[in-house]
C-alpha cells in the first residue's frame, strides 16, 4: 500500500509548558502541546537536558517503526540516534489515525513508514526551526545561519546544546511548513550502521511486554472456549476447581462465548481450567473437516455460475497453441507469535479504565470497551506495550481478546485488574486463521512462447466482508484482499480473465502476513515457471518479456534482475538446482531465487536464498534486511509444514510440535540486497513472505515434481 501525504496544513503553531517542548499535529492541523496533564497529538518532545523523545503512533511487534521513525526525526532535527528516545502514542484516532485507514489508528498493511515518512520528518524539521529560531533570538543572529548537529545549535560563532533553547522555543511560532534536509544532507536516513533502538532492552530483559504487565493485587483470568467455533456455554461446575490452590471463581462470560476462570497467578488458572466441567450448546457450532472444506473449496472452482468476474479480456483460450493447467490448495494457517495473546485491565481513580495491551488496532478495542462499560472514550485509556510477535493477530476487527478481558473484567467487583492470558494452545486454537483458497489457473501459449490468454479462478473464505474493514476492502461484491496479487498483477497478460467465489466460512478469518499475497503470488508464480517451461524458456527471461514499459513493470524487473545477478541465476552449485519468484505487494518489490539441494526421491535442502528488494527509500537498511529475512522464514516454514485441520470442527493442532515453525538449520544462508531509490518508502513487513514459498517451488519443479497442494509435505515433498 502506497501513501502520500502532502505536508501543507502539518505545520501552523507551536506550544509548550515549562522545561518541555512539544510537537504534535493535532485534529485541525496546528502543532499544540501540553498543558502540564494533557498532551494533544505530539510527535516530538525535547525536554530542557536536550534528549529527544519520537512519540511513536504505530506499535512495535518486531517490525521497527519504533526505529524507524524514531529516524525521521532524528534526522530533521539534527541529533544522533544515542540521542533519541521512543514511547507510543496514546489511543486517539484523531489525532493518531493511521493515513492510510482513514479515521483509524493502527498498524498494518506495511503502512508505517509510507503513511508516516513526511509527517514524522515535518514535525522533526518544526522542532529544529523552532529551537533555531529560540537560539537566533537568544544570539542577536539569523536563524538561517544556524544549524543543529549531534544536538548542539551552532553558528554566529558560538555554540550551545539545543536544551538550553527549549524554554525560548515554546514561545515561539512554528513555521507552516519547515524546509525538510535534501537527501544529501542525511545522515541517519539510509545509513546501514544505524541500529535498532530497541535491541539492548529486549536482549537485556528490560523491554516490558505485554505479557510482562504485573500490577498489584491482579488477577489472572484464564478463558475455557468452545472446542468449535460457534458453541457456546450451556452450563459448567466448579467443584473440582475449587480445590486447586490459588483459584478464585468461575463465571460464565455475558456473552455466553466462554467460562472465565479467575486465580491468584497463571499456573493456578491453568489448573483450575482443567479441573472444570462444561457443557457446551454445539446446535450453532461448525462440525465440518478439512477435508470437507477443502472439496467446497475446489467444487466451487467448477461453478462458473457463481463466479464473480474482476477482469474479461475477451481473447479466447481456444486462439491457444498449447494450453497448460494447473488447481492450488492452501489451507488454513495460524499466525502462531512466540507471545501467546495477551491484555490487562485495571480501574482508574477517575472512575475509567486502562487496558495494558500490545494493541496493533486500538481504535477498536477502544470503541468496545467504551460501550462494555459505558464510559466515555476519554476515560478509557490504553497503554500500548510491546509485543512479541502479531503477523496481523493482534489486529481483529471484532478485538476479540480485549474484549474477552473487559467481559471478565466488567463481571467482577473491579476492585482488582484482571489480566486475560492466553496459552499457547488456546492461541493455536483460537479460532482466526488465514482462510483456505483454491486456485485453478489456464495458461495459454503461442508456438513463439508467448502467454496469450490466462484463466485464473479463485475460491476462498473472505476476510474482510461483514467487518467493519469491509467497506476498505469489499468493492462491487469482491474482497480485494482475496485476490489481490492476480487482479493488479504487473504483468502484460493479454486475455486475462479473473473471477472470485466466496465460500463458507469454516472459521474467523483474518490476515495472515501478507495477506491475499499468500496464495495468490504462489499461484502466480508457478504458473509463470511453468508457462515458461512449456514453451522451452528460461524462467527468468520468460518473465522480463511479460513485462513493460510502466514504472510498476520495470521496477518488477530490476529487482527481478539483481536476484538473478546476485544469485548467479543458471549456474547453481554442482548437484543443486534454482527456482525464481518476483511479485509485488504493498507498493514494495521482491525478487527471491532460492537454491536448493535434494529434491526428487532425495530430502530438500534450502541452500541459499537470494533476495532483491525495491521499497523506495530505505530508511533503516538493517531494519529492511531483518524484515526480508523473516518474511522469507514465516512464508517458507508455512509452505513447507503448516496447516491448521478440522476434524469435526475442531481444531487438530495445539501447539509447536504439530505445527512447526521454520528452523534455523531450515535454511543455509538468506541475502538480501537494496535497490537504490528515491520513491517515497513503501512496505516491508510482509513483501519478503509472498514470493519465498514459490520460489522454493520453482527450485523443487526444476528437480522434477510440480507442488500445488500445501503444506509441501502433504504433496510428497521431504525436507532435510
Amino acid at each position: 500500500m502506497t501513501v502520500s501525504t502532502s505536508r501543507r496544513g502539518f505545520l501552523k503553531a507551536a506550544a509548550a509548558t515549562g522545561a518541555l517542548l512539544v510537537v504534535g499535529l493535532n485534529a485541525k492541523g496546528a502543532f499544540a502541546a501540553a498543558d502540564g496533564t494533557t498532551q494533544i497529538n505530539p510527535f516530538v518532545k525535547i525536554s530542557e537536558d536536550g534528549r529527544v523523545v519520537a512519540v511513536i503512533k504505530h506499535f512495535e511487534k518486531g517490525q521497527g517503526p519504533a526505529t524507524g521513525l524514531s529516524t525521521l526525526i532524528a534526522e530533521e532535527i539534527g541529533v544522533g540516534m544515542e540521542q533519541i528516545d521512543y514511547e507510543f502514542a496514546p489511543s486517539n484516532p484523531e489525532l493518531y489515525a493511521n493515513l492510510a485507514f482513514g479515521q483509524f489508528q493502527g498498524t498494518g498493511g506495511s503502512t508505517a513508514m509510507a503513511n508516516s515518512f513526511l509527517q514524522y520528518r515535518s514535525a522533526g524539521a518544526a522542532a529544529r526551526e523552532l529551537l533555531k529560531a529560540a537560539a537566533a533570538e537568544a544570539w542577536g543572529a539569523e536563524a538561517s545561519a544556524l544549524d543543529i548537529v549531534d544536538g548542539v545549535i551552532i553558528g554566529n560563532d558560538q555554540s550551545a546544546p539545543l536544551g538550553e533553547f527549549v524554554a525560548r522555543a515554546a514561545a515561539l511560532e512554528a513555521p507552516a511548513e519547515p524546509q525538510l534536509k535534501s537527501p544529501d544532507q542525511w545522515r541517519l536516513i539510509g545509513n546501514p550502521d544505524v541500529r535498532r533502538l530497541d535491541s539492548e532492552i529486549k536482549g537485556n530483559g528490560q523491554a516490558m511486554f505485554a505479557m510482562d504487565v504485573h500490577l498489584p493485587n491482579q488477577m489472572i483470568a484464564m478463558l475455557a472456549r468452545p472446542p468449535q467455533s460457534g458453541g457456546l456455554v450451556a452450563s459448567f461446575d466448579d467443584t473440582e476447581a475449587q480445590t486447586v490452590k490459588g483459584f478464585i471463581r468461575a463465571a460464565t462470560l455475558p456473552n455466553n462465548a466462554a467460562v472465565a476462570v479467575y486465580a491468584e497467578n497463571t499456573w493456578a488458572a491453568i489448573q483450575a481450567r482443567e479441573a472444570l466441567t462444561v457443557e457446551w450448546d454445539l446446535s450453532q457450532a461448525e462440525t465440518r473437516s478439512s477435508a470437507q472444506i477443502k472439496e467446497e473449496i475446489m467444487a466451487a472452482l467448477e461453478a462458473d455460475a457463481e463466479f464473480n468476474v474482476l477482469k474479461n479480456d475477451p481473447a479466447p483460450m481456444d486462439k491457444a497453441d498449447k494450453v497448460i493447467e494447473q488447481t492450488f490448495y492452501f489451507p488454513l494457517l495460524a499466525h502462531a507469535p512466540m507471545e501467546p495473546l495477551n491484555c490487562t485491565i485495571e480501574a482508574n481513580e477517575d472512575g475509567g479504565i486502562t487496558l495494558h495491551d500490545g494493541a496493533q488496532f486500538p481504535t477498536g478495542p477502544h470503541m468496545a470497551l467504551s460501550q462494555i462499560f459505558e464510559l466515555p472514550m476519554e476515560k478509557v485509556r490504553i497503554k500500548t506495550m510491546l509485543a512479541g510477535g502479531s503477523f496481523g493477530r493482534r489486529a481483529t476487527p471484532t478485538a476479540d481478546y480485549q474484549v474477552e478481558a473487559a467481559l471478565a473484567f466488567v463481571i467482577t467487583d473491579r476492585s482488582r485488574p484482571v489480566k486475560l492470558v492466553w496459552s499457547r494452545e488456546d492461541d493455536m486454537r483460537g479460532g482466526y486463521y488465514r482462510p483456505a483458497f483454491g486456485h485453478k489457473v489456464r495458461v495459454g501459449l503461442s508456438d513463439d512462447g508467448n502467454i496469450v490468454a490466462w484463466d485464473h479462478r479463485i475460491a476462498g473464505q473472505s476476510i474482510m466482508k461483514g467487518t467493519a474493514f469491509e467497506g476498505f476492502s469489499v468493492r462491487d461484491g469482491v474482497d480485494h484482499s482475496s485476490v489481490e496479487g492476480v487482479s493488479d498483477t504487473p504483468y502484460d497478460i493479454p486475455g486475462f480473465h479473473v473471477g472470485l467465489t466466496d465460500t463458507k466460512k469454516a472459521t474467523s478469518t483474518l490476515w495472515w502476513r501478507s495477506v491475499g499475497h499468500t496464495h495468490t503470488a504462489y499461484a502466480m508464480e508457478v504458473m509463470m515457471d511453468m508457462a515458461a517451461r512449456a514453451v522451452g524458456r528460461d524462467a527468468v527471461e520468460f518473465r522480463l518479456a511479460h513485462l513493460g514499459d510502466s514504472k510498476d513493470q520495470q521496477r518488477k524487473a530490476a529487482v527481478l534482475k539483481l536476484a538473478a545477478e546476485k544469485a548467479n541465476w543458471g549456474n547453481p552449485t554442482a548437484g543443486r538446482t534454482q527456482g525464481v519468484a518476483v511479485h509485488k505487494s504493498f507498493g514494495s518489490f521482491v525478487a527471491e531465487v532460492i537454491e536448493i539441494s535434494g529434491g526428487g526421491a532425495e530430502d530438500v535442502q534450502i541452500e541459499k536464498v537470494t533476495c532483491a528488494v525495491d521499497c523506495g527509500i530505505a530508511v533503516n537498511p538493517d531494519v529492511i534486511k531483518a524484515q526480508i529475512e523473516g518474511g522469507v522464514g514465516y512464508g517458507l516454514g508455512a509452505a513447507m509444514r503448516d496447516e491448521i485441520t478440522l476434524t469435526g470442527g475442531v481444531v487438530d493442532q495445539f501447539n509447536f510440535p504439530d505445527y512447526e515453525p521454520l528452523r534455523i538449520g531450515d535454511i543455509g544462508a538468506i541475502e538480501t540486497h537494496i535497490m537504490p531509490s528515491a520513491e517515497p518508502p513503501t512496505g516491508i513487513g510482509e513483501p519478503g513472505t509472498p514470493p519465498s514459498a514459490p520460489a522454493l517451488a520453482n527450485a523443487i519443479a526444476g528437480a522434477g515434481q510440480i507442488v500445488a497442494v500445501l503444506p509441501m509435505v502433504n504433496d510428497g515433498i521431504s525436507f532435510a
